[in-house]
């Protein structure tokens, strides 16, 4: 090829390519654009890729969307922003198209383009892009105006600014709900760009609109922005202009709506001030509670104890407690799921006495819940209740119930028990954890399922680790040595695994003394798996004892293993081997 076809090249192939059958052909040189225009150049990326690429009429959804994507970071590669208004037009086009993920793609692509644009090229490229696709004459076009608005208002001179709020104004009136439901979703980002005066009178009068809208889907998205929106405003004009639209909602007839409403009410009480909160947001609250479908109860019980955080003690306990109790009686097993995942944090709120005598009960009925997560979901935040009633009445009241569960036929249930313990542990101290829970952890080495008996050994080297080598000594060691004659060869390996994870934790000497005389014993096993875990087990324990020990003890045990007739333990055996004479290099 001569030097004057080169650099031809690159485009030629890339229409080539766009132009195949082949999907994946097209979607690999789209993810190539800018190697592409690295070879190109900036001028000629400027005056042929980008004019092709807006010429580009693929019908395939994956390769615009990939196209959208590429596009959003490729100033560098036009001439950087002096240049960046040439990536306007494919992005355009790419906003109209039928596919929502290739449009929403394509308005972040060109909010991360227009970000970045002086601002005089927004007033002379992007805000005519901004209007043309509002006048558009298919609702695609005008659905992704809406997401621009919000870049090219800030730097608009004063009569633009006018009109671009009374386009956005329409938009919020388009006969298309889906237009409608873009403005809506949107309505917050623009408002955040618009000056007060103007965000009292204008944003106002459109958010009034979208929450008065026949379509329930707009009026779910205009709630949505409802947080967002009141932090933008005074706390009086909030409680004036967004409250009543609140309240209104927490009683509208699409259970969407009153679900968003549930999820928004939080972040909204944070905007509006602690009167509103007692007299208007509390009795919404309360209804949300006790809402006839599940789905609004599980998102309001979700926010309880957040809610009761910006309450006081007493009217926490008086309006809320009542709902919290109905709840832990609830129907809807993901409605009980989501109080249990949160409940535990209303005992710093309502305080010692309510707790003992109101939550107490409620946290015993959830734990002896039929359905898992409910029970899960308790046991994860007992120590939020803990730092209130103390350790004492904790366990005489939760430990028979944590039994329970470290029994439980459902091994996730079995397994966040265990990866509880050593939190619980903490908490219990060395004395009570011994009597009660010591037990139990040794039964879970011999679980029949083997995510329990993996959980186990690591649980036991956490507990090593929190009461120290004397403590495992006396009540860890001689119950896991025991297990070396168990005739089940799993629970000979779960044996291999603990006595791995404890020997770095318990030192040189135990592991010498205790630990390394079961392993090697382990490697006449008649189970191959066993002797290979036995060369691993070795390997990992090169690290813990003296240079002597594993030269006396490790490295013949080795060299006998790696002459097994098993293959696989030839295989780790030689592993370990190699590891020693690494060891011995470096030292």
């Amino acid at each position: 090829m001569s030097t004057v076809e080169a650099p031809l090249y690159p485009i030629a192939v890339l229409i080539d390519e766009l132009k195949n059958d082949d999907i994946q052909l097209r979607l690999n040189s789209i993810r190539r654009l800018s190697t592409i225009a690295r070879a190109l150049g900036e001028e000629r990326t400027r005056s042929e890729l980008i004019p092709f690429l807006s010429e580009n009429n693929d019908d395939d959804d994956e390769v615009l969307l990939a196209m959208a994507e590429e596009l959003g970071v490729f100033i560098p590669y036009v001439g950087g922003v002096e240049h960046a208004h040439v990536l306007l037009t494919p992005l355009e086009t790419l906003c109209t198209v039928e596919e929502t993920c290739v449009r929403d793609k394509a308005v972040e692509s060109l909010c991360k383009i227009g970000s970045q644009m002086r601002e005089n090229d927004l007033i002379e490229w992007f805000t005519p892009l901004v209007k043309r696709l509002a006048a558009g004459e298919w609702f695609t076009a005008r659905v992704s105006a809406c997401g621009l608005f919000h870049i090219a208002y800030p730097s608009a001179p004063e009569t633009l600014k006018t009109e671009l709020r009374s386009i956005y104004g329409q938009l919020c009136q388009d006969d298309m709900p889906m237009v409608r439901r873009s403005a809506a979703s949107n309505l917050w980002k623009f408002a955040g760009t618009v000056e007060s005066a103007h965000l009292k009178a204008d944003i106002m009068q459109m958010f009034e609109d979208l929450t008065q809208d026949d379509q329930d889907t707009v009026r779910l998205l205009a709630v949505e922005g409802c947080a967002a929106l009141g932090k933008l405003l005074e706390p009086q004009d909030c409680a004036a202009r967004i409250l009543p639209v609140i309240v209104n909602f927490s009683q509208d007839k699409s259970w969407r709506v009153r679900y968003m409403v549930a999820n928004q009410l939080y972040e909204l009480c944070e905007a509006v001030g602690p009167e509103p909160i007692r007299t208007d947001l509390l009795p919404a609250y309360v209804r949300l509670l006790r809402d006839n479908e599940a789905e609004v109860r599980i998102a309001a019980a979700g926010k309880v104890t957040k809610f009761c955080q910006i309450l006081s003690p007493e009217l926490a306990i008086q309006h809320i407690l009542p709902c919290v109790k109905e709840l832990s009686l609830d129907s809807s097993q993901h409605v009980r799921a989501a109080l249990a995942s949160v409940v535990m944090g209303m005992a710093p709120v309502l305080g010692k006495d309510a707790t003992i005598e109101q939550l107490l009960p409620i946290f015993l009925s959830l734990l002896k819940d039929e359905f898992p997560d409910v029970r899960l979901n308790i046991i994860s935040k007992l120590d939020q209740v803990n730092q209130v009633i103390g350790i004492d009445l904790l366990s005489q009241s939760l430990l028979p119930a944590i039994v329970e569960l470290a029994e439980d036929r459902h091994w996730r249930v079995r397994l966040a028990i265990i990866e509880y313990i050593p939190l619980l542990a903490n908490q219990l101290g060395v004395g009570f954890f011994d009597d009660k829970l010591g037990g139990l952890c040794m039964q879970w080495l011999q679980d029949k399922v083997y995510s329990i008996r993996d959980a186990a050994a690591n649980n036991l080297k956490r507990l090593a680790e929190e009461f120290g080598p004397d403590w495992a000594m006396q009540h860890i060691i001689p119950q896991v040595l025991e297990i070396a004659n168990d005739s089940h060869y799993l629970h000979r390996m779960t044996l291999l695994r603990a006595i791995s994870l404890l020997g770095p934790v318990l030192g040189s000497e135990i592991t010498c003394s205790k630990l390394l005389p079961v392993v090697v014993n382990a490697s006449k096993d008649r189970v191959p798996n066993i002797k290979f875990n036995v060369a691993k087990v070795l390997q990992s324990l090169i690290s813990v004892v003296d240079q002597s020990v594993v030269e006396k003890t490790i490295r013949p045990c080795l060299v006998e293993l790696s002459e097994d007739p098993d293959v696989d333990v030839r295989y780790f055996a030689v592993q370990g081997l190699q590891s020693i004479d690494q060891v011995t290099m470096s030292s």
